[in-house]
Parts: C-alpha cells; structure tokens; sequence
C-alpha cells in the first residue's frame, strides 16, 4: 500500500476523535471567560442579555447605516458632503444626521445599479446600459432632489410669511415691547417654518449665542433674500444707533411693495401659461365639434356624386 494513503488514513483517524473532543468538550471558552467577567462588573447581568434588550434598529439597522455611511462618506468629496448638510438645514431636516443621508444615498444607488443591471441584462445595448447607468446616477442624487425640491417649498412658504410677520413684530415694537419680546410673541402665536426658525433663533440668544449671530445662522439655515435684508438692516441699525421701530417699519413696508409686485407678476405669466393647454387640449376639441358635421356631410356628399 503507498505510504501516502497510509499518512492519510493516519491523519483522518486522529482527526475525527480531535473534532468529537472538541464537539462534546465541557470546558468552558475564552468567550465565557469574557462574559462572566463583563457580569461581574455590570451587576451580575449578561452581557448578551443586555444587548439583546436593545430594540433591533439599535441592534442591527443603526450599525449598517453607520458601515454604509462610512463607505460612503470615504467615496464622497467632503465638499459635497457640506452641500447635502446645508441642503437638508434649508428643507427643514436638520434632525436628520449626515451618516443617514449618506447612507439614504448609497442604498438608493445600489437598488438603482441592481435594477439596472437586470435590465442591461435582459436587453443587452446601448441603450440599456445608457438607462442602467441614468437609474444608478437617478438613485446617487434621488435624495439631493428630493432635499432641493423640499428646500424650495419652504424658502417660498418663509418668503410669503415673512412680510405679515413682520408687521406683527413692528406693531409690537411700537407699542413698547423689545426686540426679542416681540420675536418671541411672532413664534408663539405663528405656524409654519418662520415661526419654528424664529423660536430657534430665540432659543440661540438664550443659550448665550448674541443676537446678530443668532440672526445670521437664521438667515444660513433658510436663505431667503428678503429675510437677508432684514437682518443686514437690523445690524445696520444697530450699528448706528437708528431706532429699530423705524428700520422695522421700512422693511415691512417695502416687503409689501416686493409681495404685491410678485404677485402681479404672477398674474401677467398666466396668459402665456394658458396659451399651451388652449391649443393642445381646448382648439383641437371645438375643431372636432364644429368641423366634424362639415366634414362629415362633405364626405356623403363626395360619395354620392
């Protein structure tokens, strides 16, 4: 017999009692040894236990997004990552953190290079992959659209409050409250993102941040031109020591000038914006019905000549 096959046979025997043994055996692992200790020092409570008492988003959702966060935190430019911080402060979701965006991206650009690839696959071309590639990129940049889209919605909701609100504030400072006192009644008694942004603002100021800074990360975190000039006016007046009843009431006024020209403006571009459905929807509908009998009787009378 070869030696080779006797060395085998020799190994295999030797190694199937070392796998039962190490199966069947009753000592205890260097991972118990671990876990007894960690009890010991958490009040005799399991490790394990304590972990499994965590609910399973803390457990195993909260970890992946992190792992994927860092992947793709390590593939984004830093500069884009600032972007996407100061997109989601604009649309109102600043409670979102940086790591859930992040992963909220790659997740969407993974599902889109996926289904892409079926498709690509399904239908090998040009074609397809040039689709496969736009789903990839579509979900990468889902998430940005969907914080530019939301961002825009509340810049025009700000920029519509902002003018009723400010002559709730002049009206308060003339007839004698403060500054501050007066923002703090606007956000008290307003709804809507100008209101919760004035109470962060107040919020700010009474943690220690001063007051033209507090009004700075005001106009950074909702960047509307209009509420930019407001606050450039009120450091001005401070600035140079005119009262601020007086800024309030020129800013309000001129806000009021600004909202009524918008809204001419509106009005002049519905004109045009009716042509478009007028001639595609509403002038092909009247042609069928009062050209339709003509041409109808026409062709009778074409028949039966």
């Amino acid at each position: 017999m070869p030696v080779h096959v006797i060395l085998a046979a020799a190994a295999i025997g030797v190694s199937v009692p070392l796998l039962a043994w190490a199966v069947a055996s009753t000592r205890e692992p260097l991972s118990g040894t671990v876990a007894r200790n960690l009890a010991g020092t958490m009040g005799g409570h399991d490790l394990r236990q304590v972990l499994l008492q965590r609910s399973a988003r803390e457990r195993a959702v909260q970890p992946t997004v992190e792992w994927v966060a860092g992947r793709a935190r390590r593939v984004t430019p830093l500069g884009m990552i600032e972007e996407l911080e100061r997109r989601a402060q604009t649309a109102g979701m600043g409670h979102l953190s940086t790591d859930r965006l992040l992963a909220s991206k790659a997740g969407l650009g993974i599902a889109g290079v996926f289904v892409g690839f079926l498709f690509w696959v399904g239908n090998p071309s040009l074609a397809s992959f040039v689709f496969a590639a736009a789903l990839a990129a579509g979900g990468w940049f889902s998430v940005d659209l969907v914080l530019s889209h939301k961002a825009q919605e509340r810049r025009t909701l700000v920029q519509r409050q902002l003018p009723d609100t400010l002559d709730q504030i002049t009206i308060m400072v003339e007839s004698g409250l403060g500054f501050e006192a007066a923002l703090h009644r606007a956000a008290r008694t307003g709804t809507g993102p100008l209101a919760e942004e004035l109470a962060r603002t107040l919020q700010d100021v009474q943690i220690g941040v001063a007051r033209q800074d507090a009004l700075r990360r005001l106009v950074d975190r909702v960047d509307v031109a209009d509420l930019r000039r407001f606050v450039h006016a009120v450091a001005q007046a401070e600035v140079y020591g005119v009262p601020i009843a007086q800024v309030l009431r020129s800013q309000s006024g001129e806000l009021r000038e600004k909202r009524k020209h918008r809204a001419e403006e509106q009005a002049m571009k519905v004109p045009v914006k009716i042509v478009f459905p007028l001639v595609l929807c509403i002038l092909p509908a009247l042609f069928v019905v009062i050209l339709g009998p003509a041409a109808i009787r026409l062709i009778q009378a074409g028949i039966a000549g």
